[in-house]
Parts: C-alpha cells; sequence; structure tokens
C-alpha cells in the first residue's frame, strides 16, 4: 500500500521504517525542515520504561493545588478560557482514581517493555550512533518517605518484569560517581540497570537517513490541511508548500503529528483526548567530564532528568499546560538550570546554556492513543505525552503491524480513535 506518514518527530519516523520494512511505500509528510526539529528536537533524552507512573495519580490533584502560581512549579497550570483545556482537564481528574491510575500504569509499561526491545534490536541491526548510555536510570530521593513509596513501586515493577533496584545514598553515589560532588543531600535511591537515555534527534535523524535507503519519500515545510472524505474512507489530505495548495492521495494515512494531531483530526469530524503540555530543557557543555554524570538521573522531588550526551548535558523537565504557547519562561529555564548545577556542580560553569521548550502531546490518562479510527485507511499514533522517545519504537512497531491487520502480542488497548476494539 502506499501510506502517507504524516509527521516527521521520533513517533513518525519510526512508524515509517517499520512500515517500509514491511513492503509498503511510504511518504513523509512535515511542516519543519527536517525530521525531528519541533518536540524531539531536545528532550530529557531517557529511555524510561522504569517511570511510567502517569501524571494523573491520586496525588496529584492536591500537588496542582499547592504549586498554583508558582512560576517554578514542576507543573504549572494556567488557567484560561479553553473547552478543550476544561474538557482534558475533567478527564485528567477522573483518571487520578486509584483503579485508573493502575491501569494506566500498567499499559504504558507492556508499551514501554515491547519498545525498549524494540530500540535495541533496531540500534544493533542498524548500527546508529545517537549518543547512547546503557547504564540504567537512577532515580534519586531527598527524604525518606518518597524513599519508601519508591521502595514499593520498585517491587511492583520488578515483579512485572522492569527491574528496578532500591538503593542507599553511598549506593547511588557508587553507580554515580560524580554525585559525590553533589550540593544535595541524598536520601536513597531506585536504579533501574534497563534503562537508557540517548538523543532522540540524533536517533530520528539517522534513522530518517536509513528510511531513504528503504525507499521512504520525506516532503519537508509542507503545511497540512484538511482531510477529504468520500464515503467512509480518507480521499486525501490537502496539504500546502512553497509550490501552492495541492492534494496527497495515499490508500492509507497515519497521523503521527504531536500536539496537532487534534487539530489535522478534527477535519475529518475525530476528536481525540490530546491536549499540549510544554515541557523545557537545557543543554550545558561539558568542562570537567569526571564531573558530569555517565548514567542519567532523575531528580524525583522536582520533576527533572539529567543525561549526559557525549560533550553536552541535558537536564530537562516540568509541565506547563499553557495551551499551545512556545515562548520560553526564563524563571522555568532558570530553575532547571539552577537544579542541574546543585547536583553536578562542577560538570560546567553553566554559564553557556542553550535553551528549548517544546509541546508534549498529553492523553489525560498518558495512555497514548495507537490505532484505527472509525475510518478504516486513516491511523493514529500520538498522545505520548512525556514518554514519546520511551514508546516511540514499540508504538511504530505496533501501528505497523496493525496497518497489515494483525494484533500486536502485548497487553495495550490499540483501539485509536473511535475505532471499535479489534
Amino acid at each position: 500500500m502506499k501510506i502517507a506518514v504524516l509527521g516527521a518527530g521520533v513517533v513518525g519516523v519510526t512508524s515509517a521504517w517499520y512500515l517500509a520494512e514491511r513492503g509498503h511505500e511510504v511518504i513523509v509528510v512535515d511542516r519543519a525542515a527536517a525530521a525531528a526539529l519541533e518536540t524531539s528536537f531536545a528532550n530529557g533524552s531517557q529511555i524510561s520504561v522504569s517511570q511510567t507512573e502517569p501524571w494523573a495519580n491520586p496525588g496529584a490533584p492536591g500537588q496542582v493545588l499547592r504549586w498554583l502560581g508558582r512560576e517554578d512549579a514542576p507543573l504549572l497550570l494556567r488557567l484560561r478560557a479553553d473547552p478543550a483545556l476544561l474538557a482534558w482537564g475533567l478527564r485528567f481528574l477522573l483518571e487520578c482514581l486509584p483503579g485508573r491510575t493502575r491501569r494506566n500504569t500498567l499499559d504504558i509499561l507492556a508499551l514501554g517493555l515491547y519498545s525498549r526491545d524494540a530500540l535495541r534490536t533496531l540500534r544493533a541491526e542498524l548500527d546508529l550512533d545517537y549518543d547512547q548510555q546503557t547504564r540504567g536510570i537512577l532515580q534519586l530521593y531527598e527524604d525518606d518517605g518518597a524513599l519508601r513509596a519508591a521502595s514499593r513501586r520498585a517491587q511492583e515493577l520488578t515483579a512485572r518484569g522492569c527491574r528496578v533496584d532500591l538503593l542507599s545514598a553511598e549506593q547511588c553515589v557508587a553507580i554515580e560517581p560524580a554525585l559525590a560532588f553533589a550540593n544535595l543531600k541524598i536520601a536513597g535511591g531506585t536504579h533501574a540497570p534497563d534503562d537508557e537515555s540517548g538523543d532522540a534527534r540524533k536517533f530520528t535523524q539517522a534513522l530518517a537517513q536509513r528510511c531513504r535507503r528503504q525507499g521512504v519519500a520525506f516532503r519537508f515545510g509542507t503545511t497540512l490541511a484538511e482531510f477529504r472524505r468520500e464515503g467512509g474512507k480518507i480521499r486525501s489530505v490537502r496539504m500546502k508548500d512553497t509550490s501552492g495548495a495541492r492534494e496527497l492521495v495515499a490508500d492509507a494515512y497515519v497521523v503521527c503529528l504531536g500536539s496537532y494531531s487534534t487539530q489535522l483530526l478534527h477535519t475529518a469530524g475525530i476528536a481525540i483526548p490530546v491536549y499540549p503540555v510544554k515541557g523545557y530543557s537545557v543543554t550545558i557543555p561539558i568542562d570537567d567530564p569526571a564531573g558530569a554524570p555517565m548514567t542519567s538521573i532523575t531528580d524525583e522531588a522536582h520533576k527533572i532528568v539529567v543525561s549526559r550526551l557525549g560533550e553536552r548535558l541535558r537536564a530537562a523537565g516540568t509541565a506547563e499546560i499553557a495551551g499551545y504557547d512556545t515562548s520560553l519562561n526564563p524563571v522555568r529555564c532558570a530553575a532547571i538550570r539552577d537544579r542541574a548545577r546543585l547536583w553536578f556542580p562542577r560538570a560546567s560553569d553553566y554559564a553557556r546554556v542553550e535553551y528549548w521548550t517544546g509541546l508534549r502531546p498529553a492523553t489525560p490518562g498518558n495512555v497514548p492513543i495507537i490505532g484505527r479510527t472509525r475510518f478504516d485507511n486513516l491511523l493514529v499514533n500520538t498522545g505520548h505525552g512525556t514518554l514519546g522517545w520511551t514508546l516511540a519504537c514499540g508504538s511504530g512497531k505496533a501501528l505497523a503491524q496493525i496497518v497489515d491487520g494483525e494484533r500486536p502480542a502485548i497487553a495495550f488497548p490499540f483501539n485509536g480513535a473511535g475505532a471499535p476494539p479489534r
């Protein structure tokens, strides 16, 4: 089949790869000038299967209320007269119920384990280099109460096939010696030895090159306008580039546009519960290699991650719900930079810093939407929230199986948007 993949971020490009690998004729369309120039450009870099508990959990409503009005809060809600935000927010509260949180966690975990295996296979087969580290993720805690809660989660995850070890402060430093210089007290931590980190942009662009060798066509600098319907199928998608407006006709269409998926799907009469959640990152050149971590770090209290990407340090995190605003907030940028400096003061002088922000496509329960819509030839692969890089390879592989009429062999609700279960 001829398949149009709409979106060239990490989710779109992995989808294109797996579709082409199965023999389909694939074209990828994106408004940017190259792959991975928006949400996949400078994210937190973690392949964090061990951190699949959604933002929507029983403790979230209280935290959000406590953080209201704080510009540097890990989760910042900017109240606005937006019906889409209101609807999303009400569903978010529903997903905070204990039973729903547990179901969502298990769904994401199943897809995460599947995805991590797919990434490893792909990396080995294609010899991809994207500043990857395979030393696991070390999650740090500053108080004993949080560490006790982490111990219970570690036991549950290990029982589900995702190994997580509980560590003392001394054991944390043994795994990551750069923590010996930290200006923060460590109560203890957890270590997920099978988790990884790496540059999502470098991975996506390298995979896009492999896609081209497989015959995948890329059409950049092209804005997608609307779907055209005919009967029970999508006939075409209207788009515009420097040459003017035109239509792209394909046998099937896969929407991988992140937060902007909602807008294009709306033209086909399809609504999905995806809302943009802005995240920030700071990229810092490393001056002292011994003072910079080799193991990826998660600062649980501040919802910040720190990863080493070659000679760069990437610190990222926080969530800001402010619609489609992509402006940089200097207070939030400084909060991430300063927190990274407390953990790793010798890594850099922190004077030369690149700030970035991007919109994560979040569903209320953090479970992505993957599968067919009510139009048999229109599929979606979006809504991955903070875990787009973690879940990308598994999502793309599963999507390709669904296109070919197969059911992926993992416990995940591949029902798409409004489509009946298959």
